[in-house]
């Protein structure tokens, strides 16, 4: 495969992974009557079931293969990306709001690629600061937009809802940035395998929820658990089995310093969810905020070309 085709592949990858998970962030508002743990459990319950019900053809084969260090590592990486960071994310979103908590996580491309990138590894981050620059002037963009527009959510409750969107963003971080190596360094998995891996080892996780999220849990209307159902089912199945198969496919065909930032398609699609839901069009802030953040990740898409296509000759 060459580079560019590399490229191609990976962008694409990124770009559909990030508008199922988009949804991510709408779905806590859609569940308003469940806590975030319980979202949490019902969504990795799916995940877990979803995963296991895939991978049962070969699941003997790939088994076979697994060591205890992929054992301990799929334990981290499905804590840290899926159960943790979900909660916080839940948490940011169902205090402050869905644009709030994208703004923060927005910050995602920026932080993965300073955290991730390694020296003689794609772009050299010298060259990157101007697009990650735009990136995060697209997230202040939001940010502004949030306050303004925070209707009845008091200062000290849109507060909290942020510093819970910002301990996702480090936990996420973390986890790419590990997810990706560990991508690199176990070749006799296909990206597909992982992701249906870290799926079983995530819903096992998952099991340890049940009793405290809904032991003590308020009554729910049949209705309510139908939509708790499918909501849980369609984030299991689109952003966390599809989702994270893409991602991890962009994660081998891409450096960490232009799949980092991919991300911001993540961003953009829950702001479009969020919008759509919300039955408005964007402010100008937020519109700003767009186009700031497009304008940074395909500038850097331009630099991850190869040179003879970057500068053709005359």
């Amino acid at each position: 495969m060459t580079h560019q085709q590399r490229l191609l592949i990976g962008l694409l990858c990124g770009l559909v992974a990030g508008a199922f998970w988009g949804g991510v962030f709408l779905a806590p508002e859609l569940l308003a009557a469940f806590t975030p743990l319980q979202m949490t459990a019902g969504r990795y319950l799916c995940y877990g079931l979803a995963s296991a019900v895939l991978l049962a053809p070969s699941a003997r084969k790939v088994l076979g293969r697994l060591t205890l260090a992929d054992w301990r590592d799929l334990a981290g990486l499905s804590l840290l990306g899926n159960i943790v960071y979900y909660v916080g994310l839940a948490v940011s979103v169902q205090i402050a709001g869905v644009a709030p908590a994208s703004l923060i996580i927005g910050l995602l491309p920026v932080t993965i690629t300073l955290v991730g990138a390694k020296p003689g590894e794609g772009v050299p981050l010298r060259k990157l600061a101007a697009p990650l620059l735009l990136v995060a002037a697209g997230v202040v963009c939001i940010n502004l937009a949030a306050f303004q527009t925070a209707g009845g959510v008091s200062p000290g409750r849109l507060s909290l809802g942020l510093l819970a969107a910002a301990g996702a963003l480090a936990v996420w971080t973390v986890y790419a940035v590990w997810n990706a190596r560990r991508l690199a360094a176990t070749p006799r998995f296909t990206s597909h395998e992982w992701s249906l891996l870290t799926g079983v080892v995530t819903g096992l996780l998952s099991l340890l929820l049940i009793v405290p999220a809904f032991a003590q849990g308020r009554a729910h209307a049949q209705g309510d658990w139908l939509l708790f159902g499918g909501v849980s089912l369609a984030v299991a199945l689109g952003a966390s089995v599809i989702g994270n198969g893409l991602w991890n496919a962009a994660s081998r065909l891409l450096p960490l310093s232009l799949s980092g930032q991919l991300i911001v398609f993540e961003t953009l699609f829950a702001l479009l969810y969020g919008f759509l839901h919300e039955g408005r069009w964007p402010h100008p802030l937020e519109t700003a905020a767009i186009v700031l953040m497009l304008a940074g990740v395909l500038w850097s898409v331009h630099l991850h070309r190869p040179p003879a296509e970057a500068h053709p000759a005359q």
